[in-house]
């Protein structure tokens, strides 16, 4: 096959290299996709090795999807038999077919975060604790935690470490909560998303010979944006792997980027200790970005300590320089980056999709929000209420698991009275309550509801339950549309949905319809052997955010930076380059939550094609108050050489803003003689006024409000940016941008 000539060489020996365990270090734009696509048509074709014993580890349906059809493209049908997936998905098949040593059935229900916060929020009023306190989220994110690092709620309970965690956070009984919250997934024949991991380490730990089972069967494993796996998702792929030992784990420790989901970058920092002869390949050519943003990549990322060392280069263009943007207010910021979007698109003849606006948190799309409306600029938020959040699909699609599970007590209590049919509160509790006294499964009680209810609800509550065993009946003749179609129908949901004639509710309507389009869609898909509803919800029920986002549209992109990885844009605005905002107040205790800051700020640069833009502002409402704003130290890193400071932009601001702007300067690390964390910022002088920077030469001793007293070593031009190149007494030496610095000159 010629595949192979279309390679960069250490591209090629990524894909040829494919006995014993290899480590593919993917800078960002260097291909890797292709990589990990031609690996696989390596594999198949000019190794024949069979399909069926290849396990891809992708972080989403969707990616697993893109690649299965581009190696199709490459070899044919053969590579729908690769086990290609995301982790959740390809573990969730595995329990379906072993559930039952676990003691779970095999058509478990799969607990959305709203299904887990709702059960969370039913236990903690049960046992009488105070909801303020023991917040369903806040809960739901502490266990979720401990099953990422495998800890079970029986070890939880027993560790004193984790105990004095809890009452220092006044939360003590979070281990109890985390009991009963397991007990009842188990009862109820559910699992969260983290149970899928976490089951399948027990599943393997517990019975050896499913392990060796499954050992045998995938001969080569991959993993794809190895830098984002956590323990449970190494320890599982480390199993799989022991006795071929062919992996291949493909990541960047630069774009590391999930610590608060429980992702451990030491697991490739540390992948050679577990694998002493280890093949390391590094990708280092950029095929994405100009030169100019990656060079500003590079000196983005150089300022971190932990790291794989690699020199990410690129044969594109220089193209322009990175402009950096100061507005005086959030507001202005918004209507600065519109402005230029506008200008862009008019100017070059670009579309809406070739833009994206980047931040930090989701709060700060408002005013780019109302920005952009006002010029009449098209965009999409990614991460808004996705479709499976909305109220009826979840409505429908509760019919719909119960039908396949009856012990599914969230979808149970979602459905019993909708459309209303006279069973309240009080008879639902009553049966609950009933199911735990007497230890017995609530559908057992439903399906004896007059032993345990009175008059017209219990004789309500035994057509529902007669309605329920119609729909298992046509569940296990019939495939999903049908049985989905029928459900709706028949439980009187469409039919509501219908009469309400509001502009709401004909929405409400048609995104029903919506479902059951997709589900028409699953059923043809000749790729989807299983039609049946069990296998489409599991389907659903492992979507991803960035499954669930469409493409097509031409709208200008508005997103969270986390939510950007993977993507690029041919013009990217990062905007809110402002201390206590980028890096987040939140990510300052320690080095290694700057680091994870600084890579954050690393992806976000490094989705740009063509051209970047970083903007800050000098105030901001923030927590109902307007706050001045210092640059983000982030911007005082990047070698000055390839910023643009925005000259129009920046006399546009008012005087009182203008006597302000740079308060901490631009500066660029040559040679950082001392890290900033390490030295302790500089008190400026009762009397400190900027001097004017024309008049600097070198050999003048300065004050700067930040770094302190130093001399001046050089004075550089380039073209309109005049620099200086000043050694401080506590810093070291440091590049300032004079038009943005403000100094001192001392007499």
């Amino acid at each position: 096959m010629d595949y192979l000539a279309s390679l960069n060489p250490p591209q090629r020996e990524a894909v040829e290299r494919t006995e014993g365990p290899v480590m593919i270090i993917a800078g960002a734009g260097s291909g890797k996709t292709r990589v990990l696509t031609y690996r696989i048509a390596h594999l198949i074709h000019a190794r024949q090795i069979d399909p069926f014993q290849i396990l891809s580890l992708t972080f989403t349906n969707k990616a697993a999807s893109e690649m299965k059809h581009r190696i199709e493209k490459l070899i044919g049908l053969d590579a729908r038999n690769t086990w290609m997936g995301t982790f959740h998905s390809v573990f969730a098949k595995i329990l379906r077919v072993e559930a039952q040593k676990l003691g779970y059935p095999s058509n478990f229900t799969i607990y959305d975060t709203d299904d887990s916060k709702s059960l969370l929020r039913s236990i903690v009023k049960e046992m009488k604790l105070d909801d303020k306190v023991y917040k369903a989220n806040t809960v739901l994110s502490r266990i979720s935690g401990a099953k990422n690092r495998l800890i079970a709620w029986e070890t939880y309970l027993n560790d004193p470490f984790i105990k004095a965690d809890d009452e220092a956070a006044m939360k003590p009984r979070v281990g109890e909560i985390y009991k009963n919250y397991q007990n009842r997934l188990f009862r109820a024949g559910a699992m969260d998303f983290d149970d899928l991991l976490f089951n399948t380490n027990v599943l393997f730990r517990d019975h050896p010979d499913v392990l060796n089972k499954y050992q045998q069967r995938f001969r080569y494993v991959m993993v794809d944006e190895f830098q984002d796996t956590n323990l449970s998702q190494y320890l599982i792929t480390k199993k799989l792997a022991a006795v071929h030992q062919n992996i291949c784990v493909v990541g960047d420790d630069a774009q590391s980027i999930y610590a608060f989901r429980g992702a451990d970058i030491q697991n490739i920092l540390n992948f050679e200790k577990d694998y002493p002869d280890l093949f390391v390949v590094k990708l280092e050519q950029n095929y994405r970005s100009t030169k100019n943003i990656v060079e500003i990549a590079n000196s983005i990322i150089a300022k971190n300590k932990s790291q794989l060392q690699k020199n990410v280069w690129t044969q594109n263009d220089n193209g322009d320089l990175i402009e950096l943007m100061k507005a005086a207010s959030d507001n202005e910021e918004g209507r600065m980056v519109a402005t230029t979007i506008f200008e862009e698109k008019n100017n070059k003849k670009l579309r809406n999709s070739d833009f994206a606006i980047l931040y930090r948190t989701n709060s700060q799309s408002r005013s780019m929000e109302e920005a952009l409306r006002k010029l009449g600029i098209s965009y999409r938020i990614v991460g808004g209420l996705s479709f499976y959040q909305r109220r009826e699909i979840k409505d429908l699609m509760g019919y719909l698991r119960y039908v396949v599970n009856q012990e599914d007590e969230e979808a149970f209590k979602r459905i019993i009275n909708y459309p209303k049919r006279g069973i309240g509160s009080t008879s639902v509790e009553k049966m609950m309550i009933a199911a735990y006294e007497h230890d017995i499964p609530l559908w057992e009680v439903i399906s004896n509801s007059s032993s345990f209810l009175t008059g017209r609800a219990a004789n309500t509550v035994g057509d529902f339950c007669t309605m329920i065993r119609s729909f298992k009946i046509e569940a296990e003749r019939k495939d999903a549309f049908e049985t989905a179609s029928s459900i709706a129908k028949q439980s009187g949901l469409l039919r509501e949905l219908y009469e309400d004639k509001t502009i709401e509710g004909l929405n409400r309507y048609e995104n029903v319809q919506e479902l059951l389009n997709a589900i028409k869609e699953y059923v043809d898909n000749p790729e989807n052997e299983d039609k049946s509803l069990g296998a489409f919800l599991q389907e659903i029920a492992l979507l991803t955010d960035e499954d669930q986002n469409k493409e097509n549209q031409d709208t200008v992109t508005l997103m969270t930076i986390h939510s950007s990885k993977g993507l690029e844009f041919k013009y990217v605005f990062v905007v809110g380059m402002e201390e206590d905002l980028f890096p987040s107040q939140m990510m300052m205790q320690s080095r290694e939550d700057l680091e994870e800051e600084r890579r954050l700020f690393y992806v976000a640069t490094t989705r740009a094609m063509d051209r970047l833009f970083l903007s800050y502002a000098l105030t901001r409402y923030r927590y109902g108050r307007l706050l001045n704003c210092e640059p983000s130290r982030f911007l005082e890193e990047i070698d000055p050489t390839f910023i643009k400071v925005n000259k129009k932009i920046s006399s546009n601001l008012s005087s009182s803003f203008r006597d302000r702007e740079g308060s901490q300067g631009f500066v660029g690390l040559k040679k950082p003689a001392m890290r900033a964390s390490t030295a302790k910022l500089h008190t400026p002088s009762p009397d400190f006024k900027p001097s004017n920077t024309n008049n600097l030469l070198e050999g003048m001793q300065v004050e700067h409000p930040k770094f302190g007293f130093g001399k001046v070593a050089a004075i550089e031009t380039e073209g309109a940016n005049r620099k200086a190149r000043i050694h401080f007494e506590h810093f070291g030496d440091k590049t300032l941008l004079l038009s943005f610095a403000k100094l001192r000159i001392l007499e």
